[in-house]
């Protein structure tokens, strides 16, 4: 069917349950694993069973009230939303890349956890063991920080400005927005890969803009735009959660990749540039 390894291509007992014909063509993102057949994007199904029919029921009833969308999921023709470890959903117009983008990004996160309000917290976060969800733990204090040894300083420097924040308004939010929303000319930006937390929407913010102070040049000014006096706390946080989560990933090689310890580093000063300013007119 395709000349792409095995690996990344759909089986067709799994085409024929979803009710799909074609030939797979890769698609950008997704860490590689994602290809489109028929117009419809097939991609590795990720975490149990009771998370993959919560997230599915909840695209399939999420009503935009206008800044997003979402690509609408496909269940085979038996109902099931995984079928051999494989999920579908249809295939939406876009472009990843918040560069020249961010306020685009924002907002479209904005309108999303807008929609979300009032949705229930799923219990399967709390089990949740992976990088990402040991990381989002310890950046808001609920789990030690354990971290391989190059990266220690930074975190460091970044749980010394950690302070306390209200955190009342935690709800369910898309904590991966940064390279998951699709810009296409003339259409509202595309919400897709949804990454669930249950945190403040603002924190969901700080970690776009924490990507950006990382990974993608982010511009001046936008660091320290915020009004919220949460903002530089949350920053803090976001820092902390990309920084664990790296942490995580390369543990088994006991060092961060190569140039990320001093990018986290980088990023911990300038997030302390911010910080401490605020704290400083605090006090007065």
């Amino acid at each position: 069917m395709s000349e792409l390894p095995s690996d990344v291509v759909p089986p067709l007992v799994v085409l024929d349950a979803f009710g799909v014909t074609g030939s797979a063509v890769p698609l950008t993102g997704g860490q590689g694993r994602s290809v489109l057949v028929g117009g419809y994007v097939f991609k590795p199904a990720e975490g149990a069973d009771d998370e993959l029919e919560w997230a599915t029921a909840l695209f399939e009833n999420l009503v935009p009230r206008g800044g997003f969308r979402v690509p609408p999921p496909l269940r085979a023709a038996d109902g099931r939303c995984a079928v051999d470890g494989w999920t579908a959903s249809t295939f939406v117009t876009g472009r990843a890349g918040p560069q020249g983008r961010w306020g685009d990004v924002l907002n479209a996160g904005r309108a999303f956890h807008a929609a979300l309000r009032g949705v229930a917290q799923p219990d399967f976060l709390d089990r949740r063991t992976h990088p990402w969800a040991v990381a989002d733990r310890v950046a808001w204090g609920e789990r030690e920080a354990h971290v391989v040894d190059d990266l220690a300083a930074p975190l460091s420097t970044l749980l010394d400005l950690r302070r306390p924040v209200d955190q009342s308004a935690a709800q369910l939010v898309h904590g991966d927005l940064t390279g998951n929303v699709l810009l296409a000319p003339g259409r509202v930006p595309a919400v897709i890969d949804f990454s669930p937390y249950w945190r403040p929407p603002l924190f969901a913010e700080a970690v776009v803009v924490a990507d950006g102070l990382l990974w993608f040049g982010l511009p001046p000014g936008l660091l320290a735009a915020h009004e919220h006096p949460d903002w530089p706390q949350m920053l803090v946080r976001a820092i902390v959660f990309r920084l664990v989560a790296h942490s995580e990933s390369v543990r088994p090689r006991g060092r961060a990749a190569p140039g990320e310890a001093e990018r986290f580093v980088r990023a911990a000063d300038a997030v302390a540039r911010v910080v401490r300013p605020r704290r400083r007119a605090e006090r007065n």
